[in-house]
């Protein structure tokens, strides 16, 4: 199980993206226009820069749903490798089954 910290910090960040992602994409928008004037492209990247670093999508981690793992997650499942084993197991996930050959 993770640390309560990292789950509860992971939260915030996923927050702050929603809060800021249509700012952000209005300022992306202002630094790759080719009609913006030099001037105001430089404004837009010190606005951009001076944002929370939470508020950016690429903060956050994948993180299993059920112990909080950030490694061995399968983002198709949305769990980590030990969860879905134990899952696929109990037969909770359907047409998942153990491989044998």
């Amino acid at each position: 199980m993770a640390k309560r910290s990292m789950l509860e910090r992971e939260k915030r960040r996923k927050k702050a993206a929603a809060r800021d992602h249509a700012k952000r994409l209005v300022l992306r928008a202002t630094i790759k226009s080719l009609t913006v004037s030099d001037e105001e492209k430089a404004a837009a990247v010190v606005k951009l820069q001076k944002m929370p670093r939470d508020g950016s999508v690429s903060r956050q981690r994948n993180r299993c749903a059920i112990s909080g793992r950030p490694h061995g997650y399968y983002r198709k499942f949305g769990l980590g490798r030990n969860m879905l084993r134990q899952a696929a197991m109990n037969g909770e996930i359907p047409g998942l089954r153990k491989a044998s050959w």
